[in-house]
């Protein structure tokens, strides 16, 4: 359950920034005793993996924060994201954690894992995109940069937390739900609102067809 929990905050992070959960895990995997990454992915330890991927997270931050570039980053993101969630899932599900002294295998076939994040991930991402672009409507892109920081900083949070302690996750869930939840109603009123003149229209036109 906890080393579910732990891949699935990772996966929610990378939603938000492809890079910042697997620069965490595999920072902390290589520095400290908080996280031990199976054999097969200790390639995120490895020197030169963690600078590109600093690289990376430099790039993105930046593009994430300019109007109509972050619009760009996040149609690329749409497949590194998601990629980068089943990534950092597929490492850390069964990966002994200060939370998690003893994990079990989400499964016995690495796919599955790496394919539950991925979706985790592609979810946040999408839910984040329909976030980004209410406010940049609203604001006129002026929320972009702040906006950007938040959602890298719950990265971090999200990833740290997810690793020390995974129970938390569930209350993000909690919060993911609320967040779809508000931006689903205010997508079907603007929805509503922009429909709302056609049947007039039609009547209108119907009147004029009838009284020829």
């Amino acid at each position: 359950m906890l080393e579910t929990l732990t891949g699935s905050g990772l996966a929610v992070a990378a939603g938000l920034n492809a890079y910042i959960p697997l620069l965490t895990a595999g920072l902390l995997a290589r520095y400290t005793d908080w996280i031990t990454l199976p054999a097969g992915w200790s390639w995120l330890t490895n020197g030169w993996m963690l600078a590109i991927l600093g690289v990376l997270l430099v790039v993105e931050i930046v593009a994430d924060k300019v109007p109509a570039v972050d619009h760009v980053n996040d149609v690329l993101a749409t497949v590194i994201r998601p990629t980068s969630g089943g990534l950092v899932f597929g490492a850390t599900a069964s990966a002994p954690t200060v939370a998690v002294s003893d994990p079990q295998a989400f499964a016995d076939t690495n796919w599955v894992p790496i394919l539950v994040g991925a979706t985790v991930a592609l979810s946040v991402h999408l839910l984040k995109v329909a976030t980004r672009a209410v406010l940049n409507s609203v604001t006129f892109g002026i929320a972009a940069p702040v906006v950007s920081t938040i959602e890298d900083t719950g990265s971090v949070t999200v990833s740290v937390l997810a690793i020390i302690a995974p129970i938390v996750i569930l209350a993000v869930f909690a919060i993911l739900g609320f967040v779809a939840w508000r931006v689903w109603r205010r997508w079907r009123r603007r929805r509503n609102t922009s429909g709302g003149p056609r049947p007039r229209l039609w009547s209108l036109s119907r009147g004029a067809s009838q009284s020829g």
